[in-house]
């Protein structure tokens, strides 16, 4: 009885299953070994979100489909030795057109600006007209390929006025260049102002403090790879006891010679640069957590409260708490 009950119930007729409706829509982005993940996480979380969104919200959106490219295929490295595989850009010459390219910035861009394979097929994909734009070091792989701005056909993105995301003003994205301004841009432009809304508050990058300008800005063609590299290195160990000369062997020069190079392509020395970046983490830990000063000033590197009083009175002529109070009326103003 149940084998019959089966067999019937195989040859009754079944529901049809409807098709997808959503149009896929590919965005590329361009990696290269030593390649920085911050930023190009970022750009991907925003096209996720924005799939995560309109699924369930509405029927028929575009779907986004992410696709990391690299020269031949295969695992590239990132410049912190973590690993992702990507696929070779010959795809995307059977492949829909690509709704946006990015091209990943990071310590290993100059190298890659020696892979011809690369720069042709850049050049090529600039030139079939679609929207291409660089992140941060990205642009120097972007120029070697003969294209100087990023391009992109359709609405300007990258001349659009300022966007305000919400009702606090918030003009972290008020560069228009910045790849997650024109990623949320394409996400807006497909979707609407309000997933775009919904979006920036997950992705957005932090407010910029009084240090933001001198801390990070390591992208300059000026700087050299290794001065970049061992900037990126006090960045990233900042919150603890280091020496200048654990720096020099991250540049592989001698400590002499590093403090040399670093002030002449920095405009700081290593020590004042990261003073720099240890204000720069106590600024945004102020803006963002309610966790006393005294603490903050020891997950910064800086020994306790009253030194990081000392330091803000000296460079900012507040206290921490009133630059908490200040900036937090900004943020909202």
């Amino acid at each position: 009885m149940e084998c019959f009950s089966a067999v019937r119930s195989s040859m009754m007729p079944k529901p049809p299953v409807l098709p997808d409706t959503r149009t896929i829509k590919h965005i590329g982005i361009v990696l290269f070994n030593g390649f920085a993940l911050p930023e190009t996480a970022s750009i991907i979380e925003v096209f996720q979100s924005a799939n995560t969104l309109s699924h369930a919200g509405r029927n028929g959106a575009p779907r986004y489909e992410v696709c990391l490219l690299s020269a031949a295929g295969g695992r590239i490295a990132t410049s912190s030795s973590v690993f992702v595989w990507t696929e070779s850009m010959d795809v995307r010459h059977r492949a829909d057109n690509l709704r946006a390219l990015f091209i990943a910035g990071g310590v290993g861009a100059r190298n890659a600006m020696r892979d011809e394979r690369l720069i042709t097929w850049l050049h090529q994909t600039y030139s079939c007209g679609e929207r291409v734009f660089p992140i941060a070091e990205g642009r120097l792989l972007l120029e070697a390929a003969g294209c100087a701005q990023p391009f992109t056909r359709g609405r300007s993105f990258e001349h659009a006025q300022p966007v305000k995301w919400n009702n606090q003003g918030d003009d972290r994205f008020a560069t228009p260049t910045r790849p997650l301004h024109i990623a949320l841009g394409v996400v807006e432009e497909d979707l609407g102002a309000e997933i775009a809304r919904q979006i920036v508050d997950c992705v957005a990058p932090p407010m910029e403090t009084p240090f933001t300008a001198s801390v990070g800005d390591s992208s300059s063609v000026r700087v050299s790879e290794k001065i970049q590299a061992a900037a990126r290195w006090l960045e990233a160990n900042g919150n603890r006891s280091i020496a200048i000369d654990d720096a020099a062997q991250v540049a592989a020069m001698s400590e002499r010679n590093f403090l040399r190079r670093f002030k002449e392509e920095m405009g700081l020395t290593p020590s004042d640069y990261l003073l720099h970046v240890r204000l720069n983490m106590s600024c945004r830990l102020l803006l963002d957590s309610d966790l006393p000063v005294d603490k903050i000033a020891r997950r910064c590197g800086i020994g306790s409260g009253g030194q990081l009083a000392k330091l803000f009175r000296k460079h900012l002529a507040t206290t921490p708490t009133e630059y908490r109070a200040c900036a937090r009326v900004l943020r909202h103003s």
